[in-house]
């Protein structure tokens, strides 16, 4: 039977070194965000079947607005037409202090219409988010999160009063765990943070910690039959009871979503490859705290008590 418990430090370590090189990736990429959380204003123009080059693109729309512009291209499907896809050219201008005016808008859409020879009739859409409601967005999405890791905790403390507050309290940390791993893989893919990073953090919020109530559930059973068995063992039997459970739970999600990113892949949508590559780690991210770190923590922390407990006591004389 593989002791778990015994090798946890190796677990341990393994998380510290993808978590020390999305640090190293912070301070090569740094933290993109996207108007939503930072103001902006985001234009999209139809190309048809143009092969636009982007960095030309965006050189012209920085010359023509004066300001930092970041051009992509992107599809969107027309259903009017039959589910036609039709491709966009998607400008970002969100460094700037406020959006742009209707005349820069109108200025920099012409300018683009000269240079690619684009239809007068091409589909036009233009998004503007002032600055200090990005803000303000961003801090509601924390502010979410935060609140969501304080419930679980009361959750888990009240579901597993056997086991004490501190189960609450490494279940928070397995998902602080889950979180910096999605949060890395935004980082490293220079993917912006949008409200679909919050959605991916909840959603693994919430996907990771049901597999770790399966397996406190199991250990408070276990304890109640294993009564003189030391507690890293009962915590051991328990992970590989439940881990098929868990593996199988998340090889099928996994799955689902990778053919979710495939389809993003291949047809191009920008907004649905950046939401499942993030939450494709993050499954696997949860599977992994699941099983290795959250149970694995708790019982170094009941060693660790138990340790003192004995320290403090009186020696005899």
């Amino acid at each position: 039977m593989f002791d778990i418990i015994k090798n946890k430090r190796y677990f341990f370590a393994l998380s510290i070194v993808l978590l020390l090189v999305g640090l190293a990736f912070y301070f090569v990429n740094g933290i993109r965000l996207d108007i939503q959380f930072q103001g902006g204003t985001i234009i999209q123009m139809e190309i048809g079947d143009e092969d636009i080059d982007l960095e030309k693109a965006a050189n012209i729309a920085e010359a023509t607005v004066n300001k930092e512009v970041d051009a992509q291209k992107s599809q969107t499907i027309d259903v009017e037409a039959g589910d036609k896809m039709i491709n966009m050219l998607v400008l970002n201008i969100s460094n700037a202090e406020d959006t742009l005016t209707a005349e820069e808008q109108t200025k920099l859409i012409d300018a683009m219409r000269k240079e690619f020879n684009l239809p007068e009739n091409a589909e036009i859409s233009v998004n503007s988010v002032e600055p200090f409601i990005g803000k303000e967005m961003l801090s509601r999405g924390i502010r979410a999160v935060v609140w969501a890791s304080l419930l679980i905790v009361l959750y888990i403390w009240w579901r597993f009063r056997s086991m004490g507050l501190s189960a609450g309290l490494m279940a928070i940390v397995a998902l602080l765990h889950d979180a910096l791993i999605v949060f890395a893989t935004y980082i490293v893919f220079k993917i912006p943070l949008d409200d679909g990073f919050i959605a991916v953090i909840l959603t693994i919020l919430g996907y990771s910690i049901n597999d770790t109530i399966v397996i406190y559930d199991r250990i408070r059973e276990n304890m109640k039959t294993m009564r003189k068995v030391p507690i890293g063992e009962v915590v051991n039997r328990s992970i590989l009871q439940s881990m098929s459970r868990s593996i199988n739970t998340s090889v099928a999600t996994f799955m689902s979503m990778v053919v979710v990113y495939i389809f993003a892949v291949v047809y191009n949508i920008e907004s649905v490859r950046d939401f499942s590559l993030p939450l494709l780690t993050g499954i696997i991210s949860g599977c992994y705290s699941t099983i290795f770190i959250a149970g694995p923590l708790w019982v170094l922390w009941k060693e660790y008590q138990a340790k003192r407990k004995v320290a403090s006591k009186p020696a005899k004389a």
